[in-house]
């Protein structure tokens, strides 16, 4: 018998080492519901230390209930049912403390074909994550549907004036339209982007086309861009360090990392905007500078997230831009912070990595 208990504290053990790194939470038990290992995730979730849930029974540690309180292990019946049962959806259940998980099982059995159950795998999510991505996806919808009602809401009353009534405005009235058109579906399209790249970067699909990359040069090109759109050329100073190594970048996406934290800059913060290029140890460390107030250091942990828009009240946007940038200096492999800035406004500072044609 003593063997037999050594030999279980073995497997639990080398189980526990495996499934520890795991994101998720996850429970092992045998056929019978005796919990055999419980990862670090699940301890956490559950509340439950790992040394008093291994080796007891999981009704007992673990006394998951459904909205109608009903027992989810009895439920279950591992035993039971077909014997071509092998999962059980997710649903939400309830701990007794009323926290709320997402649970899933796998019913492993030997044979694989209707064989008998050998073993239980459980899966925990956090019910308040979940509830949390919910909301954030119900604010998503929100902001898009305000920020594509005004644009497209302008169209339509110009074309549909235009189209009523041609013969009746001037041609400078009618080129004064449709450049208000044609703003507003850059408008419109710009948004389409900035939600294809959010669904990208959230799913971890965002692809990097590598090429050699003059930054100084793209920074350049912007500021070029921006002065022609009627900003002061002085408003732009750009500082270029010695020995820059060669970059391979995606070219559009540093474009667009560029010119939102330029336009970030622009629109919150105030005095001269100084962009500086240095070389660091592993790659080249780009910052950005502006002379305004800056942002709190206890407000530099949420700067990256969907719709953060500070307190200027010069606010404009969907509030998703710097959430995306952070998101392409990450898929080249590189970082990016926030801080304050010498003469005292804020300065977005990210480094990216040499790179190679073949590191993509």
């Amino acid at each position: 018998m003593h063997g037999e208990d050594t030999d279980g504290r073995v497997v639990a053990a080398a189980y526990t080492m495996a499934i520890d790194d795991l994101p998720d939470g996850l429970i092992m038990t045998d056929r019978f519901g005796r919990v055999l290992a419980v990862n670090r995730a699940a301890a956490r979730l559950t509340k439950v230390p790992v040394e008093r849930a291994v080796g007891r029974d999981m009704n007992e540690v673990f006394p998951l209930r459904d909205n109608d309180g009903r027992e989810w292990w009895k439920a279950l019946d591992p035993e039971g049912g077909l014997r071509t049962r092998t999962r059980v959806p997710e649903r939400p259940l309830h701990l007794p403390g009323g926290q709320e998980l997402y649970v899933a099982a796998r019913l492993v059995r030997e044979p694989e074909r209707c064989g008998d159950v050998e073993r239980v795998v459980i899966t925990l999510r956090d019910g308040g994550a979940r509830a949390r991505l919910e909301r954030s996806r119900a604010d998503l919808v929100s902001t898009v549907a305000h920020e594509l009602r005004s644009p497209l809401t302008s169209v339509k009353g110009f074309t549909a004036t235009l189209l009523a009534k041609w013969t009746r405005f001037t041609d400078e009235q009618k080129r004064v339209m449709l450049e208000t058109v044609n703003n507003d579906a850059d408008r419109v399209t710009r948004l389409i982007t900035e939600l294809l790249d959010v669904s990208r970067i959230e799913s971890g699909r965002m692809q990097v086309h590598r090429q050699v990359v003059d930054v100084p040069a793209r920074v350049r090109r912007i500021v070029a861009g921006r002065v022609a759109a009627g900003e002061q050329e002085t408003r732009f100073h750009l500082i270029v360090g010695d020995n820059l190594p060669e970059m391979w970048l995606d070219q559009d996406k540093i474009d667009q990392i560029l010119a939102n934290l330029m336009e970030n800059a622009v629109r919150h913060g105030r005095g001269t905007v100084t962009i500086e290029i240095e070389s660091v140890g592993w790659g080249v460390a780009v910052s950005v500078r502006d002379q305004g107030e800056g942002v709190k250091p206890e407000l530099a942990p949420r700067v990256f997230r969907q719709f953060w828009r500070g307190n200027s009240r010069r606010r404009g946007g969907t509030g998703l831009g710097l959430f995306i940038v952070k998101g392409l200096v990450e898929a080249h492999g590189g970082t990016i912070i926030v801080q304050q800035a010498p003469e005292g406004g804020a300065e977005f500072r990210f480094t990216m990595p040499t790179g190679t044609p073949d590191f993509a």
